[in-house]
């Protein structure tokens, strides 16, 4: 504002000028001139504050852009670590209040909704279209690379690794539309599955439900395959919380080889399984790492057996500056490579050998998915996938 009146001055001194010429021009001075003069004065003016202000102006933006991306991300971080506990700890806090009623509704619909997530969940295409998702996406900024047709006559089982330490890029391609999932791969729709515990939380397991998120368990994994028709594709972060504890930037290990049980489920619906690799996942945050046989590792194991998650000592950046410690990930590219279907026929009662065969398979897939994308993403030709 205070550019345009700047400029809009200069308008008015350059009128004033020209006016004062033309009086010296009826003398015979030289009027023609100084009237060129303050025309080319009132336009470079007026040229000068427009560029100042648009200039001011994009900075601004730039920079609230900058801002609504730190906080988009920092609500699913939060919602990820606190949202269950805290409405759980809301609705009964308001048990005891004049307000019960809404409590008890609440979990009268909870009883009667329980089994609704071993379903597939309800999905909404309006939370999934949330702009907030896109600020998401381009914060880090994180991509979802297509190398190959899905067919909607089959279902999938996307392995999804590394696991990082919440498995941002598996939710923001696979739960949002920030990364065009269904155009990429249209007929085709994605449930990314999580811990079952996950949906036994108030109001935690209405958003995520609502991304298409479900239980990680047979009995869903079952249903989408054998009863919700073809064109399923579920994605399951195969590493689960072991690989959690050893993810850390500039390591690039998965945890694999005695992983099998979701090759057994894909030969049981003859689903196919899709390697998927996302590069940067383990860039994002950094982890304080004990080693086996500590103290640290026996207590995250401990809460691994009987929980389902490990818990981990990990930190960000700050909400307001990057060189302080928090909860917001570090803004680092994640790029989400699907990689070629591997065929799996159905038998209904796979032997040891016939899921050894494939899960051997699926690994040398995923190695030479990596191998093959690596130096495209920052990666030396040297690196090496570490399977354990």
């Amino acid at each position: 504002m205070k550019t345009l009146i700047a400029a809009y001055s200069g308008v008015l001194r350059g009128e004033r000028r020209t006016k004062a010429a033309r009086n010296e021009g009826a003398n015979g001075g030289s009027a023609l001139s100084t009237k060129g003069s303050g025309r080319w004065g009132t336009g470079s003016s007026i040229l000068s504050a427009l560029q100042d202000l648009f200039s001011i102006t994009w900075l601004n933006r730039s920079k609230v852009e900058k801002q609504l991306q730190v906080i988009s991300v920092l609500q699913w971080v939060l919602s990820f670590l606190v949202l269950g506990v805290a409405c759980s700890a809301i609705l009964m806090y308001t048990f005891c209040t004049d307000c019960w009623l809404i409590a008890v509704l609440y979990f009268t619909w909870l009883a009667f909704d329980w089994n609704t997530p071993k379903k597939g969940g309800r999905r909404s295409q309006w939370v999934r279209n949330w702009a907030v998702w896109r600020y998401f996406r381009d914060y880090f900024p994180i991509q979802l690379v297509k190398t190959h047709n899905l067919l909607t006559t089959r279902n999938y089982i996307f392995g999804y690794h590394p696991h990082g330490i919440m498995g941002l890029g598996a939710f923001c391609n696979f739960s949002t539309e920030a990364t065009e999932v269904s155009k990429k791969f249209p007929g085709i729709r994605p449930y990314l599955a999580t811990l079952a515990g996950n949906f036994r939380m108030p109001v935690l397991r209405e958003y995520l439900m609502s991304g298409g998120i479900c239980p990680v368990n047979r009995d869903t994994i079952d249903y989408l395959l054998s009863k919700n028709g073809s064109g399923n594709a579920i994605i399951i972060v195969v590493g689960g919380a072991a690989e959690s504890l050893s993810s850390m930037p500039g390591k690039n290990a998965v945890t694999l080889r005695n992983r099998k049980g979701f090759v057994k489920l894909a030969l049981r619906h003859g689903a196919d399984l899709v390697p998927t690799y996302s590069f940067g996942e383990n860039e994002v945050y950094k982890q304080v790492i004990f080693e086996e046989g500590s103290w640290g590792r026996w207590v995250q194991k401990k809460f691994q057996k009987y929980i389902g998650f490990a818990p981990c000592i990990f930190h960000g950046r700050g909400l307001f500056s990057s060189d302080t410690w928090g909860l917001v990930p570090y803004s680092k590219p994640i790029t989400t490579v699907v990689g070629e279907p591997i065929t799996i026929p159905k038998l209904e009662h796979p032997t040891q050998q016939d899921i050894d065969l494939y899960h051997a398979m699926y690994m040398e897939a995923l190695v030479k998915l990596f191998d093959k994308h690596k130096t495209k993403f920052g990666l030396p030709e040297t690196e090496v996938l570490e399977v354990n």
